[in-house]
């Protein structure tokens, strides 16, 4: 790929519809289930990369029967560190081994000397831009493919000399690459810290969005939230995925579930509702896309 792309539509994503975060406590639930009933399954390579034996072979067969993406969490795009290009030429082998086309990181960093295991806001700079921004570069040219970032949640933001929403423009604009959008990323951070989250929404480039993420959290003190991942989706969040797909289309979207995972009946009814919002978004009359 060499210099970063211009400006352009986001790469319609291989995946669609509504889909599931993988986890290991559902490999047996979602073992029965028809791929009709959910129609894309997401993981992060990492955690996968390097299993073998009957778990890899439980996880292929999986890849065989569900289109997949793939969410990073390793790459560390705002680290001090060098770009560990052995991981990212390992994940390149491991979406190519599985087929998948659609891979994204987050717009944070996790590492230096070695692994943080949280994700850590990049100070909103120019400098920040121009670093994450060749750092996204040089992960699409050896994967040979445009990836996505996404925008991430966050609880304090040292150094900032440009907003949350201008510095993700910038990012997206230098690097050529494309957006996960996280509603309930957007959610939190608006109560965290003191915006709308529907102008924030509006602000994004919503033409570059490849496809969406949605999720609960936990409600420490009416201003502060945790993005757990580990709740229900609630109906502010819910809101605003709807606006997203208003202003964006009906595009493929990810229920998030990491932790106090609930019986599969109950992700499926999750589901269920990003699929009524998604129709809702695709009849006569909704706003369309751009």
């Amino acid at each position: 790929m060499g210099a970063a792309a211009g400006p352009a539509a986001a790469l319609p994503a291989a995946v669609q519809g509504a889909g599931l975060g993988l986890r290991r406590e559902l490999l047996a639930p979602l073992a029965t289930v028809e791929p009709g009933a959910i129609g894309f399954l997401e993981v992060a390579p990492e955690n996968w990369m390097a299993i073998g034996g009957r778990l890899g072979k439980q996880f292929r067969a999986f890849t065989e029967r569900f289109p997949f993406a793939c969410h990073g969490l390793s790459l560390s795009l705002g680290g001090p560190a060098p770009l560990d290009e052995g991981l990212v030429r390992a994940i390149g082998h491991f979406l190519d081994r599985h087929g998948i086309a659609d891979y994204s990181e987050h717009l944070s960093w996790c590492s230096d000397d070695g692994h943080l295991y949280d994700l850590a806001p990049i100070p909103f700079t120019d400098e920040a831009v121009r670093h994450v921004a060749a750092r996204i570069v040089r992960v699409q040219d050896i994967l040979e493919r445009r990836i996505a970032v996404e925008n991430v949640s966050y609880y304090a933001a040292p150094g900032a000399q440009l907003s949350e929403l201008a510095f993700i423009n910038a990012v997206v604009a230098e690097a050529g690459c494309d957006l996960l959008l996280d509603v309930n990323n957007i959610h939190v951070n608006s109560i965290n810290h003191g915006y709308d989250a529907a102008a924030f929404l509006d602000g994004l480039p919503l033409d570059r969005v490849r496809y969406l993420h949605v999720a609960g959290h936990y409600i420490e003190a009416p201003d502060l939230r945790i993005d757990s991942h580990g709740a229900d989706v609630i109906a502010p969040v819910w809101a605003l995925l709807a606006q997203a797909y208003a202003r964006c289309g009906p595009l493929p979207t990810l229920l998030e579930r990491d932790f106090n995972i609930p019986p599969l009946a109950d992700l499926l009814a999750e589901i269920a509702q990003i699929r009524r919002l998604q129709a809702e978004a695709a009849t006569p009359g909704a706003i369309a896309r751009g």
